[in-house]
This record gives structure tokens, sequence and C-alpha cells, in this order.
């Protein structure tokens, strides 16, 4: 007859170790619904020189954003239906548990928010920064055509799954700590956002890869 294999085997153990090591550094980054706790508020505000390049957090917590543009300090910035870009704190935390070092402006956020789930808000919806800035939603998710350094690092970016974009609207001053309205939900479409740029998102979602 079989013998019973003792519950306390060093070599099942090691291997019950190495199996979850590798199921959790290949479980894509997602975070929890549930995560996202208010009031909804910007927590940083993050710049760069140059695009596709880390942001740092502006010195002063504040800048001004250009209607139809962006921030005036941003690389980002443009004529474009990606003008200012999002991502909440609680994704920073997932990627952090997936043991990142990994701050405000290292995904290449614009805007980082706390207790606000932008994923749950269709196209078009309007966000109210602060007293003066209005955006709205024009796209969720990215797709990266090439691979970055933290991608090498975690076998996954929370910034394809998890970042919001929008089109400034109104522009104005804007400050870390401003609270973060919803204004008008929208209905799913963005008038802004090119017709291949929804294709590729959506191609990229049925194939798994975002």
């Amino acid at each position: 007859m079989p013998q019973d294999h003792p519950t306390d085997n060093p070599i099942l153990n090691a291997a019950r170790r190495e199996l979850a090591k590798r199921a959790k550094a290949t479980a894509p980054l997602c975070t929890a619904n549930d995560a996202y706790n208010g009031p909804a508020h910007i927590v940083s505000i993050n710049t760069s020189v140059h695009k596709g390049t880390r942001k740092s957090p502006v010195a002063d917590g504040r800048d001004t954003v250009i209607e139809q543009y962006g921030l005036a300090t941003d690389a980002h910035a443009g004529h474009w239906h990606r003008q200012v870009s999002f991502l909440a704190a609680e994704s920073i935390q997932t990627a952090q548990a997936r043991g990142l070092d990994v701050h405000e402006g290292d995904f290449g956020e614009n805007f980082t928010t706390r207790g606000i789930n932008l994923l749950s808000l269709p196209l078009g919806t309007q966000l109210k920064l602060g007293s003066e800035v209005l955006v709205e939603i024009s796209q969720i998710g990215k797709v990266c055509h090439t691979r970055c350094a933290i991608y090498y690092l975690a076998g996954d970016c929370i910034f394809p799954h998890e970042g919001v974009f929008g089109v400034v609207l109104k522009g104005g001053e804007v400050y870390a700590g401003d609270d973060i309205q919803v204004i008008k939900l929208g209905d799913g479409t963005c008038s802004f956002t090119p017709a291949e740029a929804l294709e590729e998102i959506e191609q990229a979602r049925q194939k798994g890869t975002l």
C-alpha cells in the first residue's frame, strides 16, 4: 500500500513555496474594488520634461492645467485625447505589495488619486479637480508597445491596466489635496477619443493582454 507523506516534509514544503512564489510573480497586477475608500482627492501632481519617463511630484504641490492641452509643465501635454493621466494611490500600493519600490509619479501619471475608483467610471465622465479644473475621461488603460523596467521587475505593470486618461475641458490651478468630484457620469463614449485608439484597447482586452 502507498505510504502517506508526512505533512511536514521539507522537500514538499520547498516545492509549495516555489509554486506560490511563481504564482505571485505571474499573477496580473489588479487592485480590488473595495480598496478605494473616500473622500476622493489628489494625492500628488507629477510632471516630467520628457515623454515616456517617470514623473516627479511638483515641488510646491501646485500646477496650472491648460484647457485642451494638459499640465503646463509636463511633456505629456498636447493637443490630443490623452492630455492628462491618472493613477490611484491604491494601484501603487498594489504594485508595492508585489515588492516594487515605487511611489507617486513613478508610473508616469500626472495625478495620483485616492478614494475614487476611476476604472469604474465610463468614458465621457466629467471630473472636477479642485475649484476650477474640469476633465473628461477619454481612455481607460493603455497598450504599451515597449516594456518598461517595472514590467521586467514585476512580470507586469499596473499602469496599462489601471491608468486613466482625460481631456481638459476647463483649465485652472490645481493643488495636491484638492477634492475630486464626479460632475457628470459618461455614457461610455468620448468625442475626443479616436476610433483607432478604442479599437486598440478593445483588441488588447480580448487577447487578455490588458
